[in-house]
C-alpha cells in the first residue's frame, strides 16, 4: 500500500509538472521595431549545427550559426558563433533547422552567451517583407527613442509626441499584422514620432486609429 501511494504521488507530481511546462510559454505581442530595439543582438545567420547541453532540468539547445550580417550588437559581441535556447518549446525554446534556411535572430546576452526564445523575434529570412529588411538596416534604429503603444480596442489616442499607435491587434496578432510588416515608427525632424511606411503594396483595409 505504501509503495502504491508513493507511485501515485510521483505520478501526480509528474503530471502536474508536465501541465505547468506546457502552459509556461506565453508571449505578449511585440512590434518588430520594439523587438529590434529591445535586443542586444540582431543578426542574419544560417544554422550549421546543434547540440543538446545537459544544463538545467530540461536542457539547453546550443545552435552553431554562420553569421551573415549583424544589425545590432556590434559593441557587445561583433561576431556570434553560438545561439542558446531552451530545449523545450513549452519553455519558449526555438526550433531552428540545420543547413536549410537563413534566419533573422534576435536575442539577449547573458554571461557572454546569446540567448533567444519564442518571445524574441526570429523568422526565416525569405519571409521578411522588404520594409522589415529596410527597417533592420536603418529605420528601426531611428525609432528606438519612440514608443509603440498597442491598441486593443477603439478609440486609441497617442498620449505623448513620441508615441505611435499600433492597431494590428484589432484585426491581426503580433508580427503578422500590416503595420508590423510594413511600418516603422521613427522620430521626425520636428521631434515627434509617427509611422513611416517603406515599400509596401497598397492596402485599403488596414484599420488605423491615427493616420500613419
Amino acid at each position: 500500500m505504501t509503495a502504491w501511494l508513493s507511485f501515485l504521488v510521483v505520478f501526480l507530481c509528474s503530471w502536474s509538472l508536465r501541465d505547468l511546462v506546457v502552459e509556461a510559454c506565453t508571449c505578449v505581442p511585440i512590434h518588430p521595431q520594439d523587438a529590434f530595439c529591445n535586443s542586444d543582438i540582431v543578426i542574419r545567420a544560417k544554422v550549421v549545427g546543434k547540440k543538446l547541453m545537459k544544463d538545467g532540468p530540461f536542457g539547453t539547445m546550443r545552435y552553431t550559426v554562420k553569421q551573415m550580417k549583424m544589425y545590432r550588437g556590434f559593441q557587445i559581441m561583433p561576431h556570434v558563433q553560438y545561439i542558446y535556447t531552451e530545449a523545450s518549446e513549452s519553455l519558449c525554446g526555438v526550433k531552428l533547422e540545420v543547413n536549410k534556411y537563413q534566419y533573422l535572430i534576435t536575442g539577449r546576452v547573458y554571461e557572454g552567451k546569446v540567448y533567444t526564445g519564442l518571445c524574441n523575434w526570429f523568422e526565416k529570412w525569405d519571409r521578411l517583407t522588404l520594409s522589415q529588411r529596410k527597417g533592420l538596416n536603418h529605420r528601426y534604429h531611428l525609432g528606438c527613442g519612440c514608443k509603440i503603444r498597442p491598441c486593443y480596442y477603439l478609440p486609441c489616442f497617442a498620449t505623448s509626441k513620441n508615441e505611435c499607435i499600433w492597431t494590428d491587434m484589432l484585426s491581426n496578432f503580433g508580427h503578422s499584422g500590416y503595420q508590423a510588416k510594413h511600418y516603422a515608427c521613427i522620430q521626425r525632424v520636428e521631434g515627434y514620432c509617427s509611422w513611416y511606411r517603406g515599400w509596401a503594396p497598397p492596402d485599403k483595409t488596414i484599420i488605423n486609429a491615427t493616420d500613419p
